[in-house]
């Protein structure tokens, strides 16, 4: 079994060249525009897990992994060629989501930023500009000790030091 750190770079090299070989030797028009985001090569290194993701998102993506099954013996001699292992891994290809998900908490994110400008751009949190924040709070409030008891320690007198 490999090393992690040869894991590691195992993983490296076949992502690097399944991304060269999708963008510049693939003539399929449904795999325009997929990348690969991950991979990642089990210790016996039986299976190679792709993760991929497109620019037109999800709605394509049983397409996009249709396509690279209908290729996956051609991508394998790809990757054959350019890592030098004993044995070649059997490629499996998964959606990965992260990509949209990105997108989506990047524009939740930008939306709440424009709220939050907004916000302070007018003068809904103070009407009058100078109204007091506790002036509905009474003064028996303010001095009701049930919240603190006093203490019997010391001679019986409260000391602040």
């Amino acid at each position: 079994m490999p090393t992690p750190l040869r894991m590691k770079r195992i993983n490296e090299r076949i992502k690097e060249v399944l991304s060269i070989v999708l963008i510049s030797r693939m003539d399929d028009p449904r795999l325009a525009g997929v990348s690969v985001t991950d991979v990642k090569v089990d210790r016996e290194l039986d299976f190679a897990n792709i993760y991929v993701s497109s620019l037109e998102g999800a709605k394509v993506s049983r397409e996009v992994i249709q396509a690279l099954n209908h290729a996956r013996g051609y991508l394998k001699n790809e990757i054959a060629q350019e890592v030098d292992l004993r044995v070649m891994p059997r490629l499996r290809f998964f959606w990965d989501p992260t990509p949209e998900k990105a997108d989506r908490i990047d524009s939740l994110l930008a939306k709440l930023h424009e709220e939050s400008s907004k916000m302070e751009d007018s003068d809904e949190l103070i009407p009058n500009g100078d109204e007091d924040l506790f002036d509905d709070i009474a003064e028996e409030d303010w001095e009701d000790d049930v919240d603190f008891p006093e203490s019997d320690e010391g001679g019986g007198r409260d000391r602040i030091n």
